[in-house]
């Protein structure tokens, strides 16, 4: 007797359950389709080993792989199908031979209603709890026509109702025609599409197109292959994950920044630092990450665009050993190279560092990187307020760098966002004595007052260093200032 007697049947899939909420109800059939390597062969084992493992008696049922295949297919994720009835209606070569009696035929020399039996039989005889069918395009082909397919599905899922047996049937739509006869029988549908972008590996999501009396998870949600089997990430719905926390203000340690910002950031808000190429956005919000750490918490860093070892050197010029950091398990620090990464896998990686690890402090440099994952700008967008709503209301403190077309002058961004932030640092060149200078200034922040002046910063080896504000000045944020009159000394160079 198997150990589950709940009406769910978990699939085994690592996501795709919580898309379920819960899994498949038992007793049902399923459709799974998908082209050819969408992953549909994956899954379906998957859902047989979660089955066997919980004691229940599973049958895989296949058109159009041999046994061969499918236990050379499992054994690369390292899976053993012992505990799995493999019943084939595909020969190997010996069934050339007349004088050899063999249980295997070709499915595409049966008669449908052979078929048919031959399934009944060993279905009979195994007495499945779950069962795989794979697939209904030889099925399909045996039909020949619409209408006797139809039939044949309908005479299917009577049979599996009688048994109580939940049902996977795959199907490789490889019809000409897209039939949608299996839809409206199935009790739910999931489809998985394979994606292939102008560079970089291919992409994969799923989506659950029908799920009869249920709530499910909709959209499209990211899934990968790995060694060991799929992996789904739920699309991440921030409204379901609301946490209480103290919007406590958490600063820089560097009492002149934290002035210009008004005291600091609040706590479970999100700052964005715009500025061109060089101008130091990185190591401005590593003054952050230092002063959380100092502080006892732990943070986090997806870095797209800089060697991560290239931005330990940098750090460590200015004061801050990111290494010993790491080493201490404060930080967490991530080389994310985009081409290679889903949003909804970045998203999860983001989740895993909050609620398994306790981060408090996350950066994402840069969101150039970033949008480089995104099929176009309007998915970053959507992407981008989901996750910084769930950011804020786990209380976590995220930090957004963006590089702008351009060094001085009129500068753009590749994507605005910075509707969705709460706090907006804006970082520019300035050209004043013969000198190329940066200025430093807060646009926007929700959460409270702020300066409204723009200062002078430099970066040196006592970290950063700002000045008075640039009262003498007019068009420092255009990059091409005009001195006005008599105002503070600007900085020197940090020599110490």
């Amino acid at each position: 007797m198997p150990e589950s007697t709940t009406t769910q049947a978990l699939t085994g899939v690592r996501g795709l359950d919580d898309i379920l909420v819960g899994g498949l109800t038992r007793g049902r059939v399923y459709l799974l389709e998908g082209s050819p390597g969408a992953g549909k062969t994956t899954i379906a084992t998957q859902f047989l080993m979660e089955g066997a493992a919980k004691g229940e008696t599973c049958l895989y049922v296949t058109l159009s792989e041999t046994e061969e295949e499918l236990r050379d297919s499992a054994a690369s994720h390292g899976w053993d199908l012992q505990n799995i009835n493999l019943f084939e209606l595909v020969p190997p070569e010996s069934l050339l031979d007349e004088q050899q009696q063999q249980s295997l035929l070709y499915s595409s020399d049966l008669e449908l209603g052979e078929t048919t039996r031959r399934i009944f039989d060993t279905f009979e005889r195994v007495k499945p709890d779950r069962v795989v069918l794979d697939s209904l395009s030889e099925i399909r082909l045996l039909a020949q026509s619409s209408l006797r397919y139809r039939r044949q599905i309908l005479a299917l899922k009577h049979f599996f109702a009688t048994q109580n047996a939940t049902v996977l049937m795959l199907d490789d739509m490889t019809a000409e025609v897209a039939d949608k006869t299996v839809h409206s029988v199935a009790h739910g549908v999931i489809r998985l599409e394979e994606l292939s972008p102008g560079y970089g590996p291919e992409r994969r999501r799923l989506r659950v197109v029908k799920y009869r009396g249920r709530r499910f998870r909709g959209g499209y949600h990211d899934f990968v292959i790995d060694t060991g089997g799929v992996r789904v990430f739920p699309r991440l719905v921030s409204a379901e994950h609301r946490t209480k926390f103290a919007r406590d203000i958490v600063t820089s340690e560097t009492p002149e920044l934290d002035s210009l910002l008004g005291g600091g950031i609040e706590r479970g808000s999100s700052v964005l630092v715009l500025g061109p190429a060089g101008t130091g956005k990185s190591l401005l919000v590593l003054t952050f990450v230092a002063a959380a750490v100092a502080r006892g918490e732990r943070a986090a860093m997806f870095v797209f665009d800089e060697e991560v070892g290239l931005l330990f050197n940098r750090a460590l010029g200015v004061g801050i050993d990111m290494q010993a950091m790491v080493d201490a398990g404060n930080l967490l620090i991530e080389q994310v190279d985009a081409a290679e990464l889903s949003p909804g896998e970045f998203s999860e990686r983001v989740r895993n560092c909050v609620e398994r690890h306790e981060v408090r402090t996350i950066v994402i440099d840069s969101l150039n990187g970033y949008q480089a994952a995104m099929p176009e700008e309007n998915a970053l967008i959507l992407h981008m307020h989901e996750l910084l709503q769930y950011l804020n209301r786990q209380g976590a403190t995220t930090f957004l760098t963006v590089a702008q077309h351009g060094l001085v002058g009129d500068m753009k961004s590749p994507v605005d966002v910075t509707y969705l932030a709460d706090t907006v640092v804006l970082l520019r060149y300035f050209e004043a004595s013969g000198r190329v200078r940066r200025a430093i200034s807060i646009i926007k922040k929700r959460t409270g007052a702020h300066e409204d002046t723009i200062r002078e910063y430099r970066i040196g080896a006592n970290g950063i260093r700002l000045g008075e504000p640039l009262t003498g000045f007019q068009g420092v944020l255009r990059g091409v200032p005009s001195f006005t009159g008599s105002g503070p000394a600007l900085l020197e160079d940090d020599r110490a």
